[in-house]
């Protein structure tokens, strides 16, 4: 997604001319010609991410557009008290950008890895978070964060659709499949890992696949078509690359439970730090953490009561920590 962020983030510099690009060192075989097209606008604060989001509300309040990016936990992370105090208790609508959301960092372990990273932003004042499951999502969630005058968070990753012609156009909310076999809410490329896994199934055992793009800790209102396919599901699966504090789950089901939705059974497939105690590629973490489809799919039919279909994948690979 770093080449479509690029990409757009060019698109919207020639028409901002009051665009700032910040870079905690990072960036490096991707966003070059961004930084070729702002010169002196585009500024490597080195690893000194502190000073790089101070720098960003400074730049916002004297009138200039700013954009801030570093891998996603130096990010959120080690910059916290400045998002908190500095972008958000000013309400500015200073704009963080996190590459390698979840565990896409793989080896580099825990350090490297963004596991709570939007259910930690989302304590903090009318900040929204934006989580794109496709490459093409990321250009009008650029468009989006600019237009909107608040704080915002892009959590890139990789998408994981070779071929996104065939998917629906980027809404905040978008049914991806209709099914008969429960419901799922997704968020983030995991989306893609889905929707490769049980397009060609039959509708009839496979679930109704949904992915939400943008939130905020304020937003009231689900669309009427979800609530009303939650409410005659079998069950209910919420899948995230996150943990489960803080995390899509929470926000639906409060969401659901606001607007008087029964809830079916549930299932939630989240990130569950380290089980084994081990680091390993992106793939063994979610494997360790049940976020495969398959693993997925067969926890669905079991919480809505339908029998197993005896899905099994190969094993992962991991290096200790």
């Amino acid at each position: 997604m770093r080449n479509s962020f690029c990409q757009a983030m060019l698109a919207r510099a020639a028409q901002t001319p009051q665009l700032f690009f910040l870079t905690g060192d990072l960036g490096f075989m991707a966003l070059e010609p961004l930084r070729d097209a702002l010169g002196e606008r585009f500024v490597n604060v080195g690893v000194s991410e502190q000073s790089m989001i101070a720098l960003a509300a400074g730049i916002r309040r004297n009138g200039g557009e700013s954009w801030a990016y570093s891998i996603a936990p130096f990010c959120y992370a080690r910059p916290f008290e400045q998002i908190r105090n500095d972008v958000c208790l000013n309400g500015l609508p200073v704009r963080l950008v996190g590459n390698g959301g979840g565990y896409a960092y793989g080896p580099m372990g825990g350090t490297h890895h963004a596991i709570e990273d939007y259910g930690v932003l989302l304590t903090l004042s009318g900040l929204r978070v934006y989580v794109p499951a496709f490459g093409a999502d990321v250009a009008p969630m650029v468009a989006a964060m600019g237009a909107r005058e608040e704080p915002g968070y892009l959590r890139l990753g990789r998408s994981e659709v070779s071929d996104e012609s065939a998917l629906p156009a980027y809404q905040r909310w978008r049914c991806l499949l209709e099914g008969a076999a429960g419901l799922v809410v997704v968020a983030g490329p995991l989306a893609g890992k889905l929707w490769n896994a049980w397009q060609a199934r039959d509708r009839a055992d496979r679930p109704a696949l949904w992915v939400l793009g943008d939130w905020s800790a304020d937003d009231q209102e689900l669309p009427a078509a979800l609530c009303q396919a939650i409410a005659a599901a079998p069950a209910l699966a919420v899948v995230e690359e996150h943990v489960a504090q803080g995390g899509l789950a929470a926000w639906l089901l409060y969401r659901l439970a606001l607007a008087g939705v029964a809830c079916p059974p549930l299932h939630h497939a989240c990130a569950r730090g380290y089980p084994s105690g081990r680091y390993g590629s992106q793939a063994f973490h979610r494997r360790e953490c049940g976020l495969e489809a398959d693993t997925i799919l067969e926890a669905l039919r079991a919480a809505a009561g339908l029998p197993a279909s005896a899905l099994a994948g190969p094993a992962a690979q991991s290096v200790a920590v």
